[in-house]
């Protein structure tokens, strides 16, 4: 059972949005990707900050999806699972607090550094990389690294059932022992569901996963701004080509988003005045959508649109 309630007014909008956006020339867009799109009455953020995370209307939000329970590979947005995990180690002590650690924590969500994000895996699991290893050695590695994964399957969310969080992100690809893990057939990729993304930053949001204050630290790194200078002067920012990019600029963005070669993904929390606040995950495959730097936006557009407070 989905942690929220399937709304058949907003899965019209979205099924209605999805197949216009095809027949204006994305042919296939349909089988390539992946939204859930949650709507709230009142902020995330506001009954977070109030201590009250626990409000009844958060357990009946309502949403909407299309294939929001297809695994499909996370690229950039797995890091706010590896963000939230290591919340979860400081708060059992298992991690040392640390300026370095939090170094790394920043650079991971605010930049999306592969470096920062590797640096979190070895330190989540106590396991580093290298060269190939004998059979035995590896059995031993490959249990380290399914820490991360053992925590997440442990929370009991049946949004997590076939993900896959228990592999570094890179630039050029895996090496040694960490190609070895991958499998022949890269079968043993990252993979994440929209339903599983949402819940994740729907708990984050509301303050109630980990500890109310770790939540408020990570909302704090997955802060971003609309101003259009600070975008223009990081090309980088995560916002331009993705759902803040459909955003009016009083909106209120919380996100984290993916970018490869063969996919574009994001993660976002939004508060526009007038409208209800809305949390969207969208993951899109492909070579073609991956480029396609306008997809996010006008999908951000119409469902911010389909938001509005009546």
């Amino acid at each position: 059972m989905a942690f929220y309630s399937p709304d058949a007014a907003m899965g019209a909008i979205l099924e209605d949005h999805l197949q216009a956006l095809e027949f204006q020339g994305r042919p296939g867009l349909t089988s390539q990707i992946s939204i859930t799109w949650l709507r709230y009455p009142g902020s995330l953020i506001g009954a977070a900050e109030a201590g009250e995370s626990s409000r009844p209307w958060l357990g009946s939000v309502v949403g909407a999806a299309w294939a929001g329970s297809r695994p499909r590979y996370p690229a950039s947005v797995v890091k706010l699972f590896y963000l939230a995990a290591t919340e979860a180690w400081l708060q059992r002590q298992l991690l040392e607090e640390g300026v370095e650690l939090r170094r790394a924590m920043a650079d991971m969500i605010r930049d999306s550094s592969n470096d920062a994000t590797a640096v979190l895996v070895d330190w989540l699991t106590g396991t580093t990389s290298g060269p190939d290893l004998p059979e035995r050695p590896l059995r031993a590695w490959i249990e380290g690294r399914q820490l991360v994964n053992r925590w997440y399957a442990a929370l009991g969310w049946s949004e997590f059932e076939g993900c896959n969080v228990c592999q570094k992100t890179w630039g050029d690809g895996p090496y040694g022992r960490e190609r070895q893990f991958y499998g022949p057939a890269l079968e043993n990729r990252n993979r994440l569901s929209t339903d599983a993304t949402a819940r994740l930053l729907h708990m984050i949001m509301a303050g109630a996963l980990v500890s109310p204050p770790a939540c408020a630290r990570m909302r704090e790194l997955l802060s971003r701004s609309l101003d259009p200078g600070l975008r223009a002067a990081d090309p980088e920012n995560q916002v331009d080509g993705f759902i803040g990019g459909g955003l009016p600029a009083a909106a209120r963005l919380w996100s984290k988003a993916g970018w490869m070669s063969q996919a574009r993904h994001d993660a976002a929390y939004v508060e526009i005045e007038g409208r209800s606040p809305f949390l969207l995950v969208i993951f899109s495959e492909g070579a073609e959508r991956a480029a396609d730097d306008q997809l996010l936006p006008e999908l951000s557009r119409l469902l911010s649109e389909a938001s509005s407070q009546s």
